[in-house]
């Protein structure tokens, strides 16, 4: 049987890259029956989006500035 540590690892995984037709027909079987890795789904995929909508909202916002040794910093 499919275990809790191995469904957490393809959950992670899937935010990264697509799993195989067989990673998510498993992972999607053991996320019926199991609410505790279904409930980690859920938060590690609002995560993902809360990061990312963050991450859009700083590089659109012109009233941050980095000093020119920061960037050159970050650069290199």
């Amino acid at each position: 049987m499919f275990k809790c540590k191995q469904a957490s690892q393809l959950v992670s995984r899937a935010l990264d890259k697509k799993l195989s037709m067989r990673e998510r027909f498993t992972l999607k079987l053991h996320l019926l029956m199991c609410k505790h890795c279904s409930r980690v789904s859920q938060q590690l995929n609002t995560l993902n989006v809360a990061i990312s909508s963050i991450g859009k909202t700083i590089e659109d916002d012109a009233s941050i500035t980095l000093p020119p040794e920061t960037k050159n910093r970050i650069s290199q």
